[in-house]
C-alpha cells in the first residue's frame, strides 16, 4: 500500500501530492493553498472539480477543487463595518456593486511541513497577514490562518484554524468554495445521482445577492434535499440558507445509484450556514459551501448569533475538522 506525502507538480505547477492506499491529492501553495484534486484510484473516482490548465485555475480560481473564502461571499458595495470601523473592500462583481470571496484563494501560501507515516500522509500550509502582507491594507489585523490535510484510510480529514495574533478583536469569516464533481464516476449520468444537504430555511435574497433578512418557503424540491431525494440538478441554484444539523452532524451526502455508493461531506457544526451553487444546472459539478457566516452578515441588522458574525480576541484561536469520504450504500 502506497503511503507518502512528496513534493511534485499538478499540471506544472508546484504541489503537494498525498497518497494513501488507492487514495491521492494534491495541494497548490501558490494558488490559495487549494486541495485542487482528490481521487479514489481503485474505483476511477475524480471526487473535486479539477481545471484543465493552470491557467483555467488561475483565471477563475474559486470554481475548482477546495477554494478558502476570507471573508466569504458578498459585502454590499465592499463595505464592511466592524466594531466601530468601516473596512473598505474592492469592488470585483461589477454586476452587483459588491465585493465578492475575500483575498486567501489566490494568492500564496506556505508549506509549514509534509510527511506521511502508517496512520497517514499529511500536509500543513499556512498564510500570515501583518503590515508586510497586501492583505492588511484591506483587513488590518495580524492572524495566521492555517489548514492542515490528512489522507487516510477513510479518505481525507481537513482542520482549519485562524489565530488573532494582534492585540486587537478580529472578524472570524471563513468558508469553502467546495467543488463536487456529479458525477464523480467514470461511467455514471447526472440522473444517477440524488443528494441530502442539512439545510433549515432558505434566506430570501435581493437583485444583488444580498439577504433581505427574510426567509422564503421552501420548494418542493428543496424540501427533498432534506431528506436525500433530491438531484443536485433540480434548478439553477445559487441559494443561500441556515444550517440545520441532523443527528449532531452537518453535512452533504451525495449518493450515486449506479455506484451504489454515497460521498459525505460532512464540516462540522461550527459553519451555520451553507450557501449551494450549481452552475446554472451544468449537470458537471456543484458546490455546496459551507459558511460560518451570512452573507453580508456586518451589514445585517440581526442578531450576531442567527447570522454567524463573531470575532476573535487577541490570542484566540478559531478550529473546525471537516470530512469527505465515501460510504458503500445510500445512507
Amino acid at each position: 500500500m502506497s503511503i507518502e506525502a512528496i513534493r511534485g507538480s499538478f499540471l506544472g505547477e508546484d504541489a503537494v501530492i498525498l497518497r494513501y492506499g488507492s487514495y491521492e491529492a494534491a495541494v497548490i501553495p501558490s494558488i490559495g493553498a487549494n486541495l485542487i484534486s482528490l481521487r479514489d484510484h481503485a474505483h476511477q473516482y475524480t471526487i473535486l472539480r479539477e481545471p484543465r490548465s493552470i491557467d483555467e485555475l488561475r483565471a477563475a480560481p474559486g470554481v475548482y477543487g477546495i477554494p478558502v473564502l476570507f471573508p466569504p461571499n458578498r459585502y454590499e458595495d465592499g463595505r464592511f463595518p466592524w466594531n466601530g470601523k468601516v473596512y473598505e473592500f474592492p469592488v470585483n462583481e461589477a454586476a452587483t456593486n459588491n465585493h465578492l470571496h475575500g483575498f486567501l484563494m489566490d494568492i500564496p501560501w506556505n508549506v509549514e511541513g509534509f510527511g506521511s507515516d502508517e496512520l497517514e500522509s499529511r500536509v500543513v500550509l499556512s498564510v500570515t497577514i501583518d503590515e508586510r502582507h497586501p492583505v492588511y491594507r484591506y483587513l488590518p489585523h495580524r492572524f495566521t490562518v492555517r489548514l492542515r490535510y490528512a489522507l487516510d484510510r477513510d479518505g481525507l480529514r481537513q482542520q482549519v484554524s485562524i489565530h488573532n495574533e494582534g492585540t486587537d478583536e478580529m472578524p472570524c469569516l471563513l468558508a469553502f468554495h467546495t467543488a463536487i464533481n456529479a458525477p464523480f464516476a467514470p461511467n455514471s449520468k447526472p440522473s444517477d445521482y440524488t443528494f441530502r444537504l442539512t439545510i433549515g430555511q432558505r434566506w430570501e435574497l435581493n437583485d444583488r445577492m444580498l439577504p433581505t433578512g427574510r426567509f422564503q418557503p421552501l420548494t418542493a424540491e428543496e424540501e427533498q434535499m432534506k431528506q436525500g431525494t433530491a438531484s443536485p440538478y433540480h434548478a439553477a441554484m445559487d441559494n443561500h440558507y441556515t444550517a440545520e444539523p441532523q443527528n449532531g452532524r452537518n453535512r452533504m451526502e451525495l449518493y450515486d445509484a449506479r455506484e451504489n455508493v454515497t460521498l459525505v461531506y460532512d464540516v462540522g457544526t461550527a459553519f451555520k450556514q451553507w450557501m449551494i451553487w450549481n452552475n446554472n444546472r451544468s449537470e458537471q459539478f456543484f458546490c455546496p459551501e459551507p459558511q460560518i457566516n451570512l452573507v453580508n452578515a456586518p451589514n445585517v441588522n440581526l442578531p450576531a448569533d442567527e447570522i454567524g458574525l463573531f470575532g476573535l480576541k487577541p490570542g484566540e484561536i478559531f478550529e473546525e475538522t471537516s470530512r469527505i469520504y465515501l460510504v458503500r450504500g445510500k445512507l
